[in-house]
């Protein structure tokens, strides 16, 4: 009989390898994100041992699909195994292969297998090499129809042999990069469109917690646009260990625009009003910075003419991750994200509202001032502001 434990969860991890001395503080604050995610699922305990976390639930039923399903999505993990742990002997290791096999190919129809050996574990009479070959040879003496494969096989039976042994054969990709908290907090102009979801999906993934503020034009736009905007945070709230969303009243500002500034300068002058606003509340929240998802020359407001004036109403840093991507480059990180079918519903945003048939696209920054100058700017923004609603969003 084969001594085995419960399935457990193997977690990888690539870029802190590259942390040196600081690797242990970027291991601990992902592994406290881990804990964020998993919460609710039941316990489990989670440790840590040659660059590799294990995630070993301590009840028979514990949810390890839906558990590795969240874990994927945690920054800084770069793929995720379901194991099987057991005792470190051949015998042992040998039993649960043909098990484990056995049962790959009653359920794929799989036929042809090689094995992947990392022996840890210096102390074990077998080298990596060794194992894969004696193993190989069990598995196709106990298993009819099943053939050696080395070039393209159609699973791989994975090794490693550590103080206990780790086997498996799914190995689950993670979205990689940093864990989110480790560099700081941002704050992100998420519209209902494409691309500013994709943008703060872009710089959580650098480890930087993401806080959302949505410009809302009622009753010109929806109840729905607010709605698809929210589900849109509770998208990337899932990558970000949840989000802080801002809906900031927009009409009356935009109202004042149309009715008192030139027209060709309506939009550049209200995103200068989106990125004032946008600064005061980042600016109470810790934040660092500000996020948006323009690129160069997408629209009028993004060329770089009009980008300058727009960054020139605040004094924060604005990070534009898709600033040199492609729509279709977009559209294909947010259909891998999930933001893209929420993104696309046809509820109209405040972008929308009052939009010049010719809009300027090389603004001069002193005719903006100027032309903005007739509206009572503090006034303005502040009374945005206190009608902020707030959501705290898991």
């Amino acid at each position: 009989m084969v001594i085995t434990m419960k399935t457990i969860i193997l977690v990888r991890y690539e870029e802190i390898f590259l942390k040196g001395l600081n690797k242990p503080a970027f291991e601990a604050k992902l592994i406290k994100n881990m804990k964020h995610v998993l919460n609710g699922l039941g316990l489990v305990s989670i440790t840590k041992s040659q660059s590799r976390i294990y995630v070993e639930p301590e009840d028979e039923d514990y949810p390890v699909d839906e558990a590795i399903r969240r874990l994927t999505k945690v920054f800084g993990i770069a793929s995720v195994s379901p194991v099987h742990k057991i005792e470190t002997n051949f015998e042992t290791i040998s039993e649960k292969a043909v098990e484990m096999t056995k049962g790959i190919m009653s359920r794929s129809g799989y036929r042809t297998f090689k094995v992947e050996t990392k022996r840890a574990n210096k102390k074990f009479p077998l080298n990596s090499m060794e194992v894969s070959r004696e193993l190989g040879a069990v598995l196709l003496r106990n298993i009819p129809r099943l053939k050696v494969d080395v070039n393209e096989p159609d699973f791989i039976v994975h090794v490693e042999i550590r103080d206990y042994t780790y086997i498996y054969s799914e190995i689950v990709p993670g979205v990689k990069g940093l864990p989110v908290c480790s560099n700081g907090k941002a704050t992100l102009l998420l519209s209902g469109g494409i691309d500013s979801p994709v943008a703060g999906w872009m710089v959580a993934k650098r480890g930087v917690k993401i806080e959302g503020v949505h410009f809302y034009s009622y009753p010109y736009t929806s109840e729905k646009a607010k709605e698809k905007v929210i589900r849109l945070g509770k998208i990337l709230a899932e990558y970000n260990l949840g989000m802080k969303l801002y809906i900031v009243p927009f009409t009356e500002i935009q109202m004042a625009i149309n009715q008192k500034c030139p027209e060709e300068y309506l939009t550049i002058i209200m995103r200068r009003f989106m990125m004032k606003i946008a600064e005061r509340i980042a600016e109470k929240n810790g934040s660092l910075g500000l996020v948006t998802g323009e690129a160069i020359g997408q629209v009028a407001s993004q060329t770089l003419e009009s980008l300058l004036v727009t960054d020139s109403a605040v004094t924060l840093p604005v990070y534009r991750p898709c600033i040199g991507m492609d729509k279709s480059e977009v559209v294909d990180i947010s259909k891998r994200i999930g933001t893209y079918e929420t993104s696309i519903l046809p509820y109209e945003d405040c972008c929308t509202v009052f939009v010049a048939k010719h809009p300027v696209t090389k603004p001069k920054l002193q005719k903006t001032i100027e032309y903005e100058s007739v509206l009572n700017i503090e006034e303005l923004v502040q009374k945005a502001i206190d009608g902020t609603e707030v959501m705290e969003i898991e």
